[in-house]
């Protein structure tokens, strides 16, 4: 059964790094509707809730030299079992018991990705998994299931 294999966030009081994307790691997390992870300062564009990626495609970067680990490429979630690149926007999520996400559109990255690897984002277009919206708040956390809604 697919899993959340990470979740990150970047809080308010958080300082920036020098390259890069900032990120905490969390082992759970509240999801709120409409807004994304609670807390943190990202959250609440209508745009983009919640940058989740999958674990396969996370490892075909590694492999291709990309810099990667947890919260690295400035997503959310990773989730394993599910390659995001078999589904279609518009797809949702149930993750844990309660929470909802919705898959917005691919992630393709800004420059702030320059940073990391000269390659990016441009090498990883169409690679980083999907922007998401939260449709129903829930508590989450690390090994918790994700399931496909039909």
């Amino acid at each position: 059964m697919p899993t959340i294999v990470s979740i990150t966030y970047r809080p308010e009081e958080h300082g920036r790094l020098e390259k890069g994307y900032d990120r905490v790691p969390l082992q759970k997390a509240m999801l709120i509707s409409e807004y994304g992870i609670e807390h943190d300062c990202k959250g609440g564009n209508p745009q983009r809730n919640l940058n989740v990626m999958d674990a396969l495609t996370q490892s075909e970067l590694t492999a291709e030299g990309i810099p990667t680990g947890v919260g690295v490429l400035g997503e959310n979630m990773i989730i394993d079992g599910i390659d995001l690149r078999t589904v279609i926007e518009g797809t949702r999520f149930r993750l844990g018991a309660e929470a909802i996400i919705e898959l917005i559109k691919l992630r393709n990255g800004c420059q702030q990705l320059t940073t990391l690897d000269a390659r990016l984002p441009e090498h990883t277009r169409g690679r980083l998994g999907y922007m998401c919206r939260v449709v129903q708040s829930g508590p989450v956390q690390v090994g918790d299931p994700v399931e496909i809604i039909p």
